[in-house]
């Protein structure tokens, strides 16, 4: 018996597989729609274009996040001069104080990369930074436990914006496989803020009792005073969305649109909220999964960030010595961050990159964990540093590359980053005084984070794998009025579309052409 299909088409089934052919091609056409056609921007020098953009935004904005780190951690510095003496703190509290900070912070970051998509970028991220700023300042005029907690709750309720914001907003101005080496450049600044903050903690440590004031506190109203004024700069010099930029010209800002179109970054002329974009984020499983990935290094970051110092003290250490030997850890970790973020760029590869990072951090706490020699312990820092700093950026970039949809983006990085900071507050409680000197339960703890990452990763390595090849072989095609509306085999639930534009802009990433990075 003839099929339905052979029997509505006269020339039988070859005439149906050469119609499928042909519209499988005319789908596959780019975007018809040109932004801002009537724009020449022919003379425009694509390499030049490139060196303008990274100049004006990566280093402001890396060191915004250099003080962003240092200030959530620099308290990991200060207990080693007496912060927790002279607060009359326990371990338990002291504890707390590390964790309040981790509730605000995750609770802000979704609705804050909103409403920096729905305001502009040089206002929302600078008047964030100057509210921080002047919490951190206070944060060393505490005198009691109350006071502590306090500070470091609006501490992270007004830092959450500034991490998932820059990266999404460095989304929006790069092609897929440019970002990586440009959010690693970025995020390197946290491991720079490692060795940094070691060294100035030791220095600021040379104030204690200027001005009443312990060394401690000397820590938390230098480094507050700095990020004010960091925050009022930057009213002046962050940069708004590529459609508005002050440092570029019309046919500039038109071309770095085009081109961002070109990579199947529809979203890159604008688009209006929709609650559909938002739904759309909370549905995809590329966005639970992710969560989990992110959670699996972002819990071991924290852990080693804020008990490093403590971690080299116990090894035999005294307060400035193990300040000082966490810089040169924190130095490679840079190093390698950046060139894993140019390598993956480069290969495309980040799903594989990921695991290989997470086998890398495995290493480094299985020896801290075993280990009973200081030397030891103190190369398997090294390890450790040197998996957890480059996955960051990394698995930022992978989820980044595999959403497409401004808002949808949005939401995703901030509840990847969001869920990830929540375990920041299980992290910051795992290593414990009276576990002290080698913290076998913390570091087993941060093993369970990095093996549950390491297994996310993997199935979506598995999923992205098996969305390319469904779409390869045409079961994610939706139908395109005019085109292949005539074909019955078609599967009416991928949706109907008047255009291909208006199915890549209702569907983003979702959208049949559209192929993940693995």
């Amino acid at each position: 018996m003839s099929s339905p299909d052979v029997e509505k088409h006269p020339a039988g089934r070859a005439s149906i597989e050469k119609e499928r052919v042909e519209t499988v091609e005319e789908v596959n056409k780019p975007a018809t729609s040109v932004y801002r056609p009537d724009v020449d921007t022919s003379g425009i020098d694509e390499k030049k274009l490139l060196r303008k953009l990274d100049w004006t935004l990566i280093p402001w904005l890396s060191f915004l996040y250099l003080l962003s780190f240092l200030d959530r951690s620099s308290i990991g510095n200060a207990k080693l001069y007496g912060l927790e003496q002279d607060l009359n703190l326990t371990d338990h509290q002291y504890l707390m104080g590390l964790t309040i900070f981790f509730f605000s912070y995750a609770i802000f970051e979704v609705p804050s990369n909103v409403f920096l998509k729905r305001l502009r970028p040089s206002i929302w991220l600078s008047f964030l930074m100057l509210l921080w700023g002047i919490m951190m300042t206070v944060q060393g005029l505490v005198h009691d436990y109350s006071g502590l907690l306090t500070m470091r709750w609006f501490l992270g309720l007004f830092e959450a914006g500034l991490f998932p914001g820059v990266n999404y907003y460095l989304s929006c101005w790069y092609k897929r496989h440019e970002f990586g080496i440009r959010a690693a450049l970025f995020f390197s600044a946290a491991t720079a803020s490692g060795a940094f903050g070691g060294l100035l903690a030791a220095a600021i440590a040379e104030m204690d009792g200027i001005g009443g004031k312990p060394a401690w506190a000397w820590i938390f109203i230098l480094e507050g005073l700095a990020t004010v004024v960091a925050g009022v700069a930057s009213f002046f010099i962050i940069q708004d969305f590529p459609d508005t930029a002050r440092f570029l010209t019309e046919k500039e800002r038109v071309f770095v649109i085009r081109r961002l179109q070109g990579d199947d970054q529809y979203s890159a002329a604008g688009e209006k909220l929709r609650w559909h974009y938002i739904r759309e984020s909370l549905l995809d499983v590329k966005t639970w999964i992710g969560m989990l990935i992110y959670a699996g290094v972002d819990g071991p970051l924290y852990g080693f960030s804020l008990f490093l110092p403590s971690i080299i003290n116990q090894l035999g250490y005294r307060a400035t010595p193990a300040n000082l030997l966490t810089v040169p850890a924190y130095v490679v970790a840079c190093i390698l961050t950046c060139a894993i973020g140019l390598m993956a760029d480069r290969l495309g590869r980040r799903g594989f990159f990921t695991l290989g990072l997470f086998c890398l951090a495995g290493s480094g706490y299985l020896i801290l964990i075993f280990s009973r020699s200081a030397a030891l312990s103190y190369f398997a820092v090294y390890l450790a540093a040197c998996g957890i700093y480059p996955l960051i950026p990394n698995v930022i970039a992978w989820m980044s590359n595999n959403v497409e949809g401004s808002y949808k983006r949005s939401v995703s990085l901030g509840m990847a980053i969001s869920f990830g900071n929540i375990n920041g507050a299980v992290s910051s409680n795992v290593y414990r005084a009276r576990d002290q000197p080698w913290y076998t339960l913390g570091h087993g703890i941060i093993l369970m984070y990095i093996g549950m990452g390491f297994c996310a990763a993997v199935v979506m390595i598995l999923y992205l794998r098996r969305e390319n090849e469904l779409r390869r072989r045409g079961e994610r095609d939706e139908i395109i009025v005019g085109v292949n509306d005539t074909i019955e085999s078609i599967n009416e639930k991928n949706g109907r579309y008047a255009t291909v534009d208006d199915a890549r802009r209702d569907k983003g990433d979702k959208y049949s052409r559209y192929r993940y990075t693995l």
